[in-house]
């Protein structure tokens, strides 16, 4: 870990707004990959079906993840993510995978990170950073998947945290420069995620300020504007503040357009570095995502000028095109100050994409949204 990321990222942030990369697992569905491409030859022989593990691709398909990687760089992305979304035990244990996640992450953390490196080398005043990707998983502590037994839980908090240890050395092992808890849709899961970080820096990093960056990033599920395990936005904040993260942010689920006023809120009560990486809008009847790169990008521009992001990307259904149209809505606007700054009133630009009134004032409560997994 490189002790000068942080100052780094502040110098950089202070200037202008940074752009976070876009959905992996859109990128990877473009490659249209059978079942033998995730085996490779080390798990022809498993006895578990493997297509769909996507994070199993940084081992059999180094080669497709390495040129998503690069193709994001290329599109203007200061962040890169790493290919480890579901790479803790907890998650691969749906394809019998768990004694392999501390090699998934660290081998996820080298790919982004040699990356990063090629793109820092052309272009020398523009360094490029990894953001190790830590998932919710496929399970939660708060709610029970038991209609009939509300105390049934899949898992357990110490479990859990185990878990989110062995991602975290891997990742920092792997060379990641900050780390990202994304996606969150239950509080109590993240909690035992935020301990095993905590627990894993005090043993392998006893001086704070080698530490990578934490960034979190939480999930409204619909326009109720609350998770999944039923927290507001200014709640979530609340729970999470005391481990001082270096950004906050929203992330899934939705578009742009109907993420506007949880991300006014938060921009209100936090007093760190905001992300927003939305969805390319509402999935469609196939589950597929419609939203224009332009339209991403205009929706983007508006919540940068009106002061309330310093980190802008995409997630599901994003593409290197909706970044590349993203970082050119941003570039000339300011970033929102750190603290709990005002945000500046919304200028309306002739070629924005027009927004209903629920998406700018204020939330709807009858949407029938989906749940999409995120970086689909």
């Amino acid at each position: 870990m490189n002790s000068n990321v942080r100052q780094q990222l502040d110098a950089l942030l202070a200037a202008r707004i940074l752009i976070l990369d876009g959905a992996m697992g859109t990128m990877i569905q473009r490659h249209q990959l059978t079942d033998a491409d995730f085996r490779g030859s080390r798990f022809a022989d498993h006895p578990r079906d493997l297509k769909g593990d996507n994070d199993l691709l940084v081992l059999t398909r180094p080669d497709v993840i390495a040129g998503i990687h690069r193709q994001y760089l290329e599109a203007g992305s200061d962040i890169i993510e790493t290919n480890t979304f579901n790479s803790t035990a907890v998650s691969q244990a749906d394809y019998g995978l768990q004694s392999i996640v501390y090699e998934l992450n660290f081998e996820g953390a080298k790919l982004a990170k040699q990356a990063c490196d090629e793109w820092s080398a052309k272009t020398p005043g523009r360094p490029r950073f990894v953001a190790g990707s830590m998932g919710p998983t496929n399970t939660t502590l708060s709610i029970s998947p038991d209609v009939n037994n509300p105390a049934f839980r899949t898992t357990t908090f110490d479990a859990l945290c185990e878990a989110y240890r062995d991602q975290v050395r891997g990742l920092i092992d792997g060379g990641c420069d900050l780390l990202l808890l994304e996606t969150i849709f239950d509080t109590l899961s993240a909690k035992a995620a935020l301990v095993a970080i905590q627990e894993v820096f005090e043993s392998r990093i006893p001086n704070p300020e080698s530490r990578p960056p934490l960034m979190i990033s939480v999930t409204v599920t619909d326009r109720s504007g609350r998770t999944l395990s039923g927290q507001t936005v200014d709640a979530f904040w609340t729970t999470v503040a005391h481990v001082k993260p270096f950004s906050v942010g929203i992330n899934c689920a939705l578009g742009a357009r109907d993420m506007r006023p949880y991300m006014a809120e938060l921009a209100r009560v936090a007093d760190c570095y905001i992300s927003c990486y939305p969805n390319a809008g509402l999935p469609n009847a196939f589950g597929q995502y419609d939203e224009l790169p332009k339209e991403t990008g205009e929706y983007l521009r508006d919540f940068a000028a009106s002061g309330f992001v310093n980190i802008v990307g995409g997630c599901c259904g994003t593409t290197p095109e909706h970044i590349a149209a993203i970082a050119a809505k941003v570039k000339d606007v300011a970033p929102r100050p750190i603290g709990r700054a005002k945000a500046r009133p919304y200028v309306h630009h002739s070629d924005d994409v027009q927004q209903d009134e629920s998406a700018v004032v204020g939330p709807s409560f009858s949407s029938t949204s989906r749940w999409p997994r995120s970086g689909s």
